[in-house]
Parts: C-alpha cells; sequence; structure tokens
C-alpha cells in the first residue's frame, strides 16, 4: 500500500466539494478531490435561487453560466389547492441586482462546469476514485484510504479532510451524528416531458409550486432547455407509496466500512452501500411490479394546473422516485475533519434550496479551513466556527417548509402584511443568513388557527441510531436521463 500527503482531501465533486475545493486552492491550498463517479451524472435538484450568485462569482463560474444554455429563471409562483395561482413573486422587483436573475439547471451539466472549474483553479480531481474509509488518529482525520480502478488501494494523508459525499455520508455515518427530522418524512415521483406549456417572456423560466387538490402534497414545474420540463409530485411517503403497494425497496447494503443510506446527494461519493437501484424500461412502458405510473398519473389527474400543461407533451424519460427523509448531523466538524452539503444535512426541496446550501457550506468551510491552516489549527472549534450561523440559516428555511406543510398561504399573508411581502422574498431567494427576516414570524403566528400545534425543533428526531433501517433511497428508469 503506497502512501501520498496532501494538504486537504476533499470526498465528492459535486457542488459542494466542487466549492471547497476551488476557494480552497484559490487561497494557495493544494487540494485532492476523490468522486467516485465519472461526470456526467444524473442528479436531481434543477432549480438554483438567486443568493447562489454570491458564492458562483467568488468560484469565477458567472461566465460560464451567461454562456450555458440554461433557462433564466426570474420569479416563483405558487397555485394553492383550488387552483388559484399567486402573484408571481419577482426577485428583481426585491431587489434590482443582477443577482436576482438566476438559472433552472440540468444538474448533470451544471455539476461538470463546476467540476472542471475546479481543475481550471488547480484542484487535483479524481473521477472513477472511490474513497472507503476515512482514517483517524485518535479522534483526528488523518487522511483517506481510496480504492483505484482494478481494485488497488492506498491511503493518502491529508491535514484535513472534507466530507461532501452527499447523503451517503461517510464521516456522519462512521461517528453516528445523524438525527432524523420528526416532521419532515416525504417521498417523490417525477419525469421529464418535451413541449409541455410554458409561460411567456419574463415567466418562461419560473419555479412553479401547485398544491394538490387534497393538499396531500405538491408539484414542482421546472422549465429546463432544449424544451424539457421536470415535473414531480412530493407528499408524504405513505401516502405516496404504502398506500398503494409502490414502495421504493432498496437492494440490501453493499458490504463496506459504512452503514450509509443512498448516496445520491449532490456530492454523490465513493461511500459503499448506496441505496440506490436502477428499474424500469424505456419512457412509456410500466416497470414491472411497479406502480410509479400509475401514481404519478392519479396525482396529475388531480391537480388541474399540471394536467392542463402537460396535456399535449411527451413524456421522454422513465418514472424517478425517491424517499427523502430530513436530516441534520448534531456536529459540522470535528478535529481535522469537515462536512458540507448532504453528509452534514438534508433538507425538504420544496424552496429549492439544495444548491444554494451545498454552495453556502463549502464556502464557509473554505474560509475556515483556510483560516486554520494558515494559523496551523485544524481544531474542532476553527474548522466548525461557522456552523451556528449557518444552522440558523437552515433552520429559517425549515421553518418556512414546516409552515407551507401546515397551511401558510403566501397570499393572505401578503393580504395581511403587504409591507413584508419583501422579506418573504427574502426568504425565498435564500437570504437566510441574517436576522433580519426574522421580522416575518411574529405576524405568520398571528395568522395560526386556535390550538396550532407548534412546530417542533429539528433535534426533537430521531437519532440514527434509533432507527438503524430507516434510509433515503432513489430509483433510477432506464433509459434517458436528463
Amino acid at each position: 500500500m503506497a502512501n501520498s500527503v496532501t494538504g486537504v482531501v476533499v470526498i465528492g465533486g459535486g457542488p459542494a466539494g466542487s466549492t471547497c475545493s476551488t476557494l480552497l486552492a484559490q487561497q494557495g491550498v493544494s487540494v485532492e478531490l476523490f468522486e467516485r463517479e465519472r461526470f456526467p451524472r444524473f442528479h436531481i435538484g434543477e432549480s438554483l435561487i438567486p443568493e447562489t450568485y454570491w458564492v458562483l462569482k467568488r468560484l469565477n463560474m458567472l461566465p460560464k453560466m451567461h454562456a450555458s444554455r440554461f433557462v433564466k429563471k426570474y420569479s416563483v409562483q405558487f397555485v394553492n389547492a383550488s387552483g388559484k395561482l399567486s402573484a408571481p413573486f419577482y426577485f428583481r422587483d426585491n431587489k434590482p441586482h443582477e443577482c436576482s436573475q438566476t438559472w433552472q439547471v440540468v444538474r448533470s451539466e451544471f455539476d461538470q462546469i463546476m467540476l472542471d472549474n475546479a481543475r481550471e483553479h488547480g484542484v487535483q480531481v479524481h473521477e472513477g476514485i472511490r474513497v472507503v474509509d476515512v482514517q483517524f488518529d485518535g479522534d483526528r482525520a488523518a487522511g483517506v484510504t481510496i480504492q483505484e480502478d482494478g481494485g488497488r488501494r492506498r491511503d493518502v494523508a491529508a491535514r484535513v479532510v472534507v466530507d461532501a459525499s452527499g447523503q451517503s455520508g461517510l464521516i456522519q455515518n462512521r461517528l453516528r451524528l445523524r438525527v432524523w427530522d420528526p416532521v419532515l418524512n416525504k417521498g417523490a415521483i417525477w419525469t421529464y416531458w418535451e413541449g409541455a406549456y410554458r409561460d411567456a417572456g419574463r415567466d418562461e423560466g419560473a419555479t412553479m409550486v401547485l398544491q394538490t387538490a387534497n393538499r396531500n402534497g405538491w408539484f414542482w414545474y421546472i422549465p429546463l432547455h432544449d424544451n424539457i420540463v421536470s415535473v414531480g409530485v412530493v407528499a408524504p411517503f405513505d401516502y405516496l407509496f404504502r398506500q398503494r403497494g409502490g414502495a421504493p425497496q432498496a437492494r440490501p447494503p453493499e458490504p463496506g466500512p459504512t452503514r450509509g443510506s443512498r448516496a445520491w446527494g449532490p456530492e454523490r461519493s465513493g461511500a459503499t452501500g448506496p441505496r440506490e437501484r436502477r428499474r424500469g424500461g424505456a419512457a412509456g412502458a410500466k416497470p414491472p411490479g411497479s406502480s410509479y405510473e400509475q401514481t404519478y398519473q392519479e396525482e396529475v389527474d388531480r391537480c388541474p394546473a399540471v394536467k392542463q400543461r402537460v396535456a399535449s407533451a411527451k413524456r421522454v424519460t422513465g418514472y424517478f422516485a425517491t424517499k427523502d427523509y430530513s436530516y441534520r448531523a448534531t456536529r459540522v466538524a470535528g478535529n481535522g475533519w469537515v462536512m458540507i452539503g448532504d453528509a452534514w444535512g438534508f433538507l425538504d426541496p420544496l424552496y429549492s434550496s439544495g444548491v444554494l446550501l451545498a454552495l453556502r457550506s463549502g464556502e464557509m468551510a473554505a474560509d475556515a479551513i483556510a483560516e486554520g491552516l494558515a494559523k496551523c489549527d485544524t481544531s474542532e472549534a476553527q474548522l466548525g466556527k461557522w456552523g451556528p450561523l449557518f444552522n440558523q440559516g437552515v433552520d429559517r428555511m425549515r421553518r418556512l417548509v414546516c409552515e407551507y406543510y401546515d397551511g401558510f398561504s403566501f397570499g393572505n399573508f401578503v393580504r395581511h402584511y403587504p409591507q413584508l411581502q419583501g422579506t418573504i422574498t427574502d426568504l425565498l431567494i435564500g437570504d437566510l443568513f441574517t436576522d433580519r427576516v426574522d421580522r416575518v414570524w411574529q405576524p405568520m403566528e398571528s395568522l395560526y388557527p386556535p390550538g396550532k400545534t407548534p412546530i417542533p425543533p429539528w433535534n426533537a428526531g430521531t437519532a440514527q441510531d434509533a432507527a438503524p433501517d430507516k434510509a433515503n433511497e432513489l430509483v433510477l428508469p432506464d433509459g434517458r436521463r436528463p
């Protein structure tokens, strides 16, 4: 077994890993990044929100985004259970700056651009290399063990290990740090349509969130380039799957040093035991024994606004399905290690916050690591100094998600508090890391129905050791994937 030494090792090449490694390289730190997959690869999470702008600017990614074919996004709009549309929330009306225009991205293309950008900044990127373990010296991370093509293993020593391994959560699972959210337990089924309806002008690229008529769930409607629209339904897991006999069942975990959940998060890494399976046939064919097509069509039929928009469209992929339990780790860092992106936590995708949280955690961690290396301090206190601020931001987005599921109406809120429409829009664009936006909560509470139960905090959930069989899962169809 050969050995090598580097400054920082990053596990995973999705948005969090590429962000952290690029920013470290910009500050003169030697970085090696190991990505299990060979890009491009499919990933869900296609809608950016405006606050990603500032990290993309630091990464020198804006010229690449402007030159891309990604659809420009200027707003988000909500449709309630009765089919009534809210007024669009135009980001530029609230903040007249170029940051208020963002993008709808095909993640296989976006993540490739991000990883290539890391290479251009001097990061040593290794694709198709699996990280099989994180090496510890006592309670301090000291490097990783990688497995190369052909099965050869070697150790890579590092002063800091950054876990951006996505939902496989290499360090999180090893140290048993995961807490499952007590409220946000959802499933999703989605597919891709060609020629579906698009609005015109600045509304063409809008994300739409459409509540189902029975209020059990909601649809996302995301216009992509090449005349493709991503359309998915999200609802409680039991409602979407178990009550209809179509629950996704993962294959047994592969042997390995961790007991991770599936590895499809923004930083799909070298962790073993992904709860992922591929199932189904070409578009138009129903997978044997699967009710995803039936369930999806039933939900479309129950949401006239979606049904009308896809009525003349052609479905061009099979059906994708996930079981998504939101979770968070009790720490962001330890001595010699940091967790970012989905390797740290996953939040319900209602407001398209996933890429923002990946980029911001990668940015905050990179700055703490660079500062720590400069003063020879890679302690937990130094590497995790960004954790409290980041947790507060995620708490704000989580509360907005939970309020929606509890019946919060944007239209009703703005009618009662028109002076706070800008602040609500700030939350929707991802301006989460300031207490200025907290002025919306008391007015929101004033509209609660009598006897409404308070939203439990995330850490009132279940520790992973108390739910050893709980895991997030992904089912991929055969055939075309964006």
